[in-house]
């Protein structure tokens, strides 16, 4: 049974934040070239989006995720939490993309790209609630 009750909201908020700053670095000096050309994505494209909807979306999908994520971890430690987070990230999340990926015929750069990030997001978001319960 799920226990609500060892759910810290102030590590779902911060874990679901941790995304932006490592987003920015991911998709920006690391791999936002590269992204760019394996999506289609021109920086005219990105400058039209809307800011507020865009991320504010990515917000609450961030905010659903640690919270299920710290159902999961509960009052475990911030090495379960690392654990739970990079198992998911790698075994769910990954999995999941690289099915959408070999039907939708993207590359496996694409692939590399995004899961790699998922892996470090989740992982970053598991040992913050794993630290912070």
């Amino acid at each position: 049974m799920v226990n609500m009750s060892t759910v810290n909201w102030l590590a779902v908020a911060v874990a679901a934040v941790a995304g932006f700053p490592l987003g920015m670095i991911w998709y920006g000096p690391l791999f936002g070239k590269a992204w760019m050309r394996e999506t289609g994505v021109t920086e005219e494209k990105a400058r039209s989006a809307n800011p507020a909807k865009l991320y504010g979306t990515v917000l609450v999908l961030n905010l659903i995720a640690a919270w299920s994520m710290a159902l999961v971890i509960g009052l475990a430690g911030w090495r379960t939490g690392l654990h739970v987070g990079l198992m998911i990230a790698l075994t769910f999340v990954a999995v999941a993309l690289g099915i959408n990926y070999l039907f939708e015929f993207r590359t496996l750069r694409l692939w590399l790209i995004n899961s790699g990030y998922m892996v470090v997001f989740f992982s970053v978001m598991g040992l913050i609630l794993g630290a912070w319960h």
